[in-house]
């Protein structure tokens, strides 16, 4: 019988290792909360305000492209996050099956960087929150005490993070509106609609970091969905995780939006949110403090599995536990803490840039990830050979997924429009970043082909026996009302 949610440890016993059915709990509408929750964060507010503090776009303006890059982006993440279930293994790990054993490395390392990079702006949103709160304490001692705080999170891991996620959803989402309510009622500027206006490449630049927002869950949104047990509707987790992850970072990417516009000439949106709410500026900062630490634990846990994943990988007989966890939490925290000093004094732009250099290198990972999972062998993947020294039948390296991705890299290349490198093709298109779109409409199709006359030849097929997530060939996304009462398919890819 699969374990309860009360017969589950407190403590998370699992990295990267399989989840056995066995120890699979919990509902799939604990993924609304999960990413609801965890999306009501000073981060977002702080980019949401991007869109008239860097870009100048007026009100209406950015609010619409907020609402097009959140409701894109969440597609992909929450499709990353349906392979969860099917699975029982963190992405790091599937990514594998694609890239191969150490051809993954690529990924594995890109997305450590990635949230240690994010762990580090957070903590010093953090640290700038408790400094709000107490004037006496130092920002660098706030950003220590956020860090460590993000770090007991993580130790104890999967349960407590949900757990923390369902109180987020309330709390957060009743607090972030109060909020917003209180600056409009006590009056908003005179130009506060009149203020910036609508450019294509603005818009644009707007719309990416949005859609960046959900991209940047990719390598890690089926970690919360992989201890589900495997016979929840596939459909179910997808839009629970969707409508969860889009109302949730909408909401503050759009009171981002507000706070710019309502405190014009300051950089710091959570500071400006404060003086905007008055006497409830005071209750904003808690808010915030508690949901960035709660936040944080997940790029933290993310980065911490993702460094795990990369020493398995030279060490295939391995298996990580709690005590691993713990170990690389302190070392990820250590260097955590000296990112978070030095962007401190300039945080705004140096979000800005990191944001935009992940977008290149997520979307070709996002498009051949998903196209794999869903079109090419359908969620049907020999996990023992996930774990296995030499690759196994996905082998040490995968020539079509690793010139897929390299390929999907190089043609954004002359779209990319970054204060560190802006691409001969963005001046005629007035400005505007089209990297990711180009990206995602090269990489996928390019992989498809290759990859589909690469599975015909075999090698990658695997049975039902083989495979926790063999199910009755259909697709994922359809199948799960006749689950029970068809056969299994005959093998194939």
């Amino acid at each position: 019988m699969p374990a309860t949610p009360e017969a589950a440890p407190a403590v998370e016993q699992h990295t990267i290792d399989h989840v056995p059915e066995n120890e699979r709990h919990g509902r799939v509408r604990d993924l609304f909360t999960m990413w609801f929750g965890t999306n009501i964060a000073p981060l977002p507010l702080v980019t949401g305000a991007m869109g008239v503090q860097v870009f100048h776009q007026s009100f209406w303006s950015s609010v619409a492209a907020i609402l097009v890059g959140q409701l894109v982006g969440a597609v992909f993440m929450a499709l990353h996050s349906a392979q969860g279930p099917q699975l029982g293994v963190p992405q790091m790990i599937q990514s594998r099956a694609q890239f191969g054993s150490v051809g993954a490395l690529l990924i594995v390392v890109v997305a450590a960087a990635m949230y240690i990079g994010f762990f580090a702006s957070n903590i010093i949103l953090a640290g700038k929150s408790l400094h709000g709160l107490a004037p006496a304490v130092p920002v660098d001692a706030g950003i220590v005490l956020g860090a460590l705080g993000s770090a007991l999170i993580c130790w104890v891991g999967y349960r407590l993070i949900h757990t923390l996620n369902k109180i987020a959803t309330w709390v957060l989402g009743v607090g972030i509106l109060v909020g917003l309510a209180v600056v409009v009622a006590r009056g908003l500027p005179d130009g506060f609609f009149s203020a910036g206006s609508f450019t294509f490449a603005g818009w644009l630049a707007t719309v990416s970091l949005s859609a960046l927002w959900q991209l940047a869950f990719a390598p890690y949104v089926s970690d919360y969905s992989r201890y589900l047990p495997r016979t929840v509707r596939t459909a179910s987790t997808f839009w629970a995780t969707y409508w969860g992850s889009c109302l949730g970072s909408t909401l503050p990417f759009l009171a981002g939006t507000v706070i710019g516009l309502a405190s014009p000439g300051t950089d710091d949106t959570v500071a400006g949110f404060d003086s905007a709410a008055g006497g409830f500026g005071p209750v904003v900062l808690l808010l915030f403090l508690f949901s960035v630490i709660n936040h944080n634990a997940l790029n933290l846990y993310g980065a911490v599995l993702s460094l795990i994943t990369i020493c398995q990988t030279f060490r295939p007989a391995w298996t990580p536990r709690q005590r691993a966890r713990g170990i690389v939490s302190a070392v990820v925290l250590v260097g955590a803490l000296l990112i978070a000093t030095a962007l401190s004094s300039d945080f705004v732009s140096s979000f800005v840039n990191l944001v935009l250099v992940l977008l290149v290198v997520l979307v070709p990972w996002t498009a051949i990830n998903l196209i794999d999972f869903y079109l090419v062998h359908r969620g049907r993947y020999a996990l023992g050979d996930l774990f296995a020294p030499d690759g196994g039948r996905y082998g040490r390296f995968n020539p079509v997924a690793l010139t897929s991705y390299a390929i999907g890299i190089a043609v954004q290349l002359p779209f990319v429009a970054t204060s560190l490198y802006t691409g001969p093709l963005v001046a005629p298109l007035g400005g505007a970043d089209l990297s990711w779109l180009v990206g995602l409409l090269v990489t996928a199709p390019v992989y498809y082909v290759w990859a589909r006359r690469a599975a015909l030849r075999g090698g990658t097929a695997v049975t039902a026996s083989e495979s926790e997530s063999a199910h009755d060939g259909a697709h994922p996304l359809v199948r799960d009302r006749t689950r029970r009462a068809t056969a299994a398919a005959p093998d194939s890819v």
